[in-house]
């Protein structure tokens, strides 16, 4: 089987969570026989280096990057407005036509199975590129939903300015993914939201995985007192998210728990989160290994407010066997149960209150930890996510193939 990805960015680095999954599937799906070829946006310094672009080379047959462009505003609302606007017909109407002309040209040079796409408003519009291939697209999440959420948290002129972006996220939702085969999300609230905006979407939910040969739990001592929130803060929700934590949350805890430290971990932390630092709370940047930090923390944390599909950091820390308070939406995607495999809860108090009882009690986190991990191995292998992905993908191939009596 020959696949074609296309993507809104490349498989690598891992700390960027968009580009995790695309990694690990190619990975498996090369070691179960699947060829790949990759063609993908890359808007990075560090896409284009020669050492960056060998870590594709084990698992895709051909790779192609390109700069991604500016969407104008003007032409968006176009498209928003026109039906005949909406599906570009040629490489002159797109946004993207030189990776427009470079899918056309290897859908003529190669025979496709199917094609994979990752992401949603940056590559919706190469649909006609494609001519009659089976196409699976993964908009990871539904942005609808992230907006809705996101707009829960403004005040003012910013309510205003995020109510128009929602409206906008609704408007293009409802037609972006019609005419492919099939859809895949990483969480049940995005095939909802999807499925009310346009209910005749194929949709199905195949979330993350976790590489379980890397998150594997050691037998370390792990530092007394220690919360730990891992994030990349590139993405604001994982700043807003840090920002609550250190000011809402973490001083509840040390009320009770004087000793109490803080770990924020995470790529890019901005000025407003480095002024955090003091002695009890520690803003490390980004990591050599993060892994350490799983291993040594004593109770996970992540309460982001903002934010759709699956989140990989609790995935990792359940692996981890790191005990996790979590609000409802972290847990997204991921079938924990309250009180048994994590902690749920959506305000400042319950967050710090389950925590605390975490930190008081050795043998609940244990439990914890255990049923975590025992779950991890049983739903959310890569191994697993990439053979329901790969059966999607002969789905659409076979729905798409003639029976045997029109082909004689």
């Amino acid at each position: 089987m020959r696949i074609l990805v296309i993507s809104r960015c490349p498989p690598y680095p891992l700390y960027l969570g968009d580009r995790l999954i695309l990694y690990h599937l190619a990975r498996e799906l090369s070691q179960m026989g699947v060829t790949l070829d990759l063609i993908a946006m890359a808007d990075r310094a560090e896409d284009w280096t020669p050492t960056e672009q060998q870590v594709y080379t084990p698992y895709f047959d051909e790779v192609m990057l390109f700069a991604p462009v500016v969407r104008p505003s003007l032409e968006l609302m176009r498209r928003a407005l026109l039906a005949s606007a909406r599906f570009p017909k040629q490489a002159e109407q797109a946004f993207m036509g030189e990776m427009w002309r470079a899918i056309e040209e290897q859908v003529t040079r190669h025979h496709y199975d199917s094609v994979h796409l990752f992401g949603g408003i940056q590559v919706y519009e190469f649909k006609h590129a494609l001519g009659d291939l089976p196409t699976l697209i993964t908009p990871y999440e539904s942005y609808a939903l992230f907006t809705q959420r996101a707009l829960q948290h403004q005040r003012g002129l910013a309510r205003l300015m995020a109510f128009g972006v929602h409206q906008l996220a609704k408007h293009f939702e409802r037609w972006m993914f019609n005419p492919y085969d099939a859809v895949t999300v990483l969480s049940e609230p995005d095939r909802d939201m999807l499925l009310r905006l346009q209910p005749r979407l194929k949709v199905s939910v195949i979330p993350n995985g976790i590489d379980l040969a890397h998150y594997v739990p050691v037998a370390v001592e792990r530092e007394p007192a220690t919360l730990l929130f891992v994030g990349n803060y590139e993405y604001r929700p994982n700043v807003e998210a840090a920002l609550w934590l250190t000011e809402a949350i973490f001083p509840r805890i040390q009320r009770h728990q004087p000793n109490a430290k803080l770990w924020l971990v995470g790529n890019a932390p901005p000025p407003e989160l480095l002024a955090c630092a003091t002695e009890s709370v520690t803003v490390t940047g980004r990591v050599t290994d993060v892994r350490d930090y799983y291993q040594r923390a004593t109770v996970f944390i992540c309460p982001l407010r903002v934010g759709a599909g699956i989140k990989n950091k609790v995935l990792e820390a359940m692996a981890s066997q790191l005990p996790v308070v979590a609000t409802t939406l972290s847990a997204d995607g991921i079938d924990a149960q309250h009180g048994k495999t994590l902690f749920m809860a959506d305000s400042a108090e319950e967050i710090a209150q389950y925590t605390l009882d975490l930190l008081r009690d050795e043998g609940l986190r244990q439990r914890f930890a255990d049923s975590a991990r025992a779950l991890i191995v049983e739903r959310y292998s890569w191994r697993s996510v990439a053979e329901q992905y790969l059966e999607r993908m002969r789905s659409i191939t076979r729905q798409a193939s003639p029976p045997d009596d029109e082909i004689n």
